[in-house]
């Protein structure tokens, strides 16, 4: 068994879980697991995670079969934040359960279908992924008799509603969760949520690299001048003189991912001095796992190239505006009229706002890239939509 530092998170001192399990109950012939292996492992076989195959990444509804979606994104992350969490001796199970479930609450076609319901409860309190990840976990994915929701320990349900840090005014959905369990959104999360929040970050940065190259919406040319790029192309090149550029893409994604790792390591490393225990984790009063000055800025040099040329090039935001039509669309007709909806949904729909509104979203948020389009071709109607559909 790993020996977990004392600044981790450690499961026999968990505070639990909403609804009390009793041991009698089949558990324990299910295997002997902890309470975040048992976390992790109701991630994996819920609805929510499995429908992460078919929503959106970065291409809307990709027409190829190399490029990432939010499921093979999602154990992206997971690889690099165990990897993270192994290297500072923190529990790998809660970390993994963390990372594999950040992006359940994303609605179909990421961030343009989240604007589109934002705008469309706008009047109703608004929409918030992160919220909504809560909320589908805690509330609506329900595989269990007694209870709704997938019942998950305090610990893991703290680190996905802090997924950025503490949150002082938590919109409508995640306030509601808080209420039912609080998490102290105030304090900082246990280092386990704080790895995974960044190796979020070391894999989009990265990854989103390879797939804008195979679509064709960035060239290396543009990527060599990022300062950080450049130096990770000189170094590989350096190493594997005279093979053809198109085979070192790879090799430039590794080990730009390696560089971030190996700095984030080294900087949390010397962060956690004077550091005793999880306690004095939530009590720092900031984000103790984190690069370096040099690497972060290194970091959010490339964020901007991104932002600018790929995650706002006119393909992206052609197709953006469509994703965007199809989920107001949809919005529009069940509130117009509720019956298009399946008959469960239909039947449960509240009859004041907010709660109508709310629970529309909640069905258009739960839907795939794919499920969304052919529902509104069934409720609106026809619609022309641009390539990489």
């Amino acid at each position: 068994m790993t020996t977990l530092a004392p600044w981790a998170s450690h499961p026999e001192r968990s505070r639990g879980r909403l609804h009390p399990e009793p041991s009698g109950e089949g558990r324990s012939a299910r295997g002997p697991r902890d309470a975040f292996q048992r976390d992790r492992d109701r991630i994996i076989h819920s609805i929510s995670f499995r429908r992460l195959r078919h929503k959106t990444q970065v291409f809307l509804a990709p027409d190829g079969d190399h490029f990432r979606v939010r499921l093979t994104h999602s154990l992206e992350v997971a690889q690099i934040a165990r990897t993270i969490a192994r290297a500072l001796g923190l529990n790998e199970d809660l970390t993994e359960a963390l990372a594999l479930a950040h992006d359940i609450g994303h609605p179909p076609f990421g961030h343009a279908g989240e604007d589109a319901l934002q705008a469309a409860l706008a009047g109703q309190g608004g929409f918030d992924h992160n919220g909504n990840t809560l909320r589908a976990l805690m509330m609506i994915d329900s595989p269990y008799p007694r209870w709704n929701g997938l019942n998950l320990t305090w610990e893991t349900l703290e680190g996905l509603a802090k997924h950025n840090g503490p949150i002082a005014n938590p919109g409508w959905a995640l306030a509601e969760c808080d209420a039912a369990f609080p998490l102290e959104l105030t304090r900082w999360p246990s280092l386990e949520a704080q790895v995974a929040a960044i190796a979020d970050d070391i894999a989009y940065d990265n990854h989103d690299i390879d797939d804008g190259l195979r679509a064709g919406l960035l060239t290396l040319d543009q990527l060599l001048e990022v300062p950080v790029v450049a130096r990770g192309w000189a170094d590989v090149c350096a190493r594997f003189p005279g093979i053809a550029p198109g085979r070192l893409v790879g090799e430039l994604i590794r080990s730009q991912i390696g560089a971030m790792v190996n700095d984030l390591i080294a900087e949390t490393r010397s962060r956690l001095t004077g550091i005793g225990d999880l306690a004095d984790v939530r009590a720092a009063g900031w984000c103790l796992v984190g690069f370096s000055d040099e690497m972060r800025d290194a970091e959010r040099a490339l964020k901007r190239f991104m932002y600018a040329n790929l995650y706002h090039h006119p393909r992206q935001l052609e197709a953006a505006r469509a994703a965007e039509g199809i989920v107001t669309g949809l919005f529009a007709a069940y509130r117009a009229d509720p019956t298009q909806m399946p008959g469960d949904w239909s039947a449960r729909m509240p009859q004041d706002e907010p709660g109508r509104s709310r629970h529309i979203a909640d069905f258009i948020a739960g839907m795939t890239d794919r499920y969304a389009v052919a529902r509104y071709r069934a409720a609106v109607g026809p619609i022309d939509l641009p390539e990489g559909f």
